[in-house]
């Protein structure tokens, strides 16, 4: 998964031999999750068609402040496509937008848009190997590089004209993977190593019958993608759960007993720098697994159960400066259960949810937490997705560090 998933691109396109290339910039953006808009100049569309990039980016594309063949057409707002941009990428960026971006002018809608942008701007260039050389071009880069824009930097090779040498236009796969690599620098877990746990543990009756619970591991892997979302490297130890999640900065570790979450958690417990232990791990398994299927016998059956290891108070007292999170799902005395799992588990956070709680719990995709830290604060929150639900506690624990 790209960190460009859900990220609303802004794609301006100018009038080169390049702007065939955008065809294929667009389709790798809409590839990684990005929500994709066209703004070209007027003179690109000689180059590639808007139909093509319409397409493409399943989205209109702007060329004009209106339509000229249509007298009722609507006004293209040039500020509400700015500011609708998380990032605005021109590609290719010809030596003539790229002056008139530096100097001001504005005599187009896709220079409009830039000068109304707030969002990042991205620009990579190309031109033949003379312009990109000119004291004229060389100034108007730093010019923009002033500004603030990024320049994603053209390349070596044969030149429309026929002359080798450095003028092409970054190859798409390696502009996306630059912009990957640049909006990853700024995310507030780039540096941060995350275990986390979810789902319920199986702990096995028979080879055929177990002991489990409800979780279906929602809200751990929700934590997980959001995580990895903000740059961290995430270790997701996961119970039996029929989730699916990849990511680029996510490991899973399938496990289906709490001894084997119990193992895997210390595995990986010691290169992590945050740990949320939000499974739902068996309090008790059967003290003696039958090696064959139990026969119906008698009107009852009767197992000797005995405790699994508590991993969160394991980890608790040997985790020195790690941050360490818990979950508490109560029923009854929510806020003195939860506070008493804090304090006596050493941990630095707790998040209580109540089954009581509408919205809440088990196998819905919403919860209704409340967060207690260590240093007695108590936080509320209202029902959420539990997506925002993640948002929230890795917010809070991003505070936590650059407190």
């Amino acid at each position: 998964m790209s960190v460009l998933r859900g990220k609303n691109i802004l794609l301006g396109v100018t009038a080169g031999i390049a702007a065939y290339k955008s065809a294929f910039l667009v389709r790798l953006l809409v590839k990684s999750g990005a929500n994709v808009k066209v703004v070209m100049t007027p003179s690109a569309k000689e180059f590639v068609t808007p139909l093509t990039l319409s397409t493409l980016s399943k989205n209109e594309v702007f060329s004009s402040f209106t339509n000229e063949d249509d007298e009722n057409a609507q006004w293209n707002n040039h500020v509400e496509l700015a500011l609708w941009a998380d990032l605005f990428l021109i590609a290719p960026a010809t030596a003539n937008t790229l002056s008139k971006m530096a100097h001001g002018t504005c005599d187009n809608l896709l220079l409009a848009v830039y000068l109304s942008a707030k969002c990042p701007v991205y620009y990579a260039p190309a031109m033949d190997l003379d312009m990109y050389k000119h004291p004229s071009t060389v100034a108007t880069f730093n010019t923009l590089n002033t500004f603030g824009n990024i320049q994603i930097e053209a390349t070596a090779g044969e030149l429309a004209s026929g002359l080798v040498g450095k003028g092409r236009m970054a190859e798409p796969e390696d502009i996306v993977a630059f912009l990957e690599e640049d909006l990853s620098k700024s995310l507030p877990l780039r540096e941060k190593n995350i275990l986390i746990t979810a789902g319920p543990t199986y702990e096995a009756i028979d080879p055929v019958r177990f002991i489990g619970n409800h979780s279906s591991g929602k809200m751990g892997y929700a934590i997980a993608e959001v995580a990895a979302n903000l740059g961290a490297t995430v270790t997701l130890v996961s119970g039996p759960s029929s989730l699916v999640l990849e990511h680029s900065n996510l490991t899973v570790v399938r496990v289906t007993s709490a001894e084997e979450m119990y193992q895997a958690t210390h595995k990986y417990f010691g290169n992590c720098d945050i740990a949320i232990l939000s499974a739902a791990v068996a309090d008790y398994r059967p003290m003696h697994v039958a090696s064959e299927k139990i026969k119906k016998k008698g009107e009852t059956l009767t197992l000797e159960l005995e405790k699994t290891k508590d991993i969160l108070a394991s980890l608790g007292a040997i985790k020195a400066n790690k941050y360490l999170v818990g979950f508490a799902l109560e029923t009854e005395n929510e806020l003195e259960h939860a506070k008493s799992k804090l304090i006596k588990k050493n941990l630095d956070l707790i998040v209580l949810n109540s089954l009581k709680d509408k919205g809440a719990g088990f196998k819905t995709d919403t919860n209704k937490v409340t967060l207690l830290t260590k240093d007695n604060k108590v936080i509320p929150f209202e029902v959420k997705s539990k997506t925002d639900v993640a948002k929230d506690i890795l917010h809070h624990i991003i505070d936590q560090f650059h407190a």
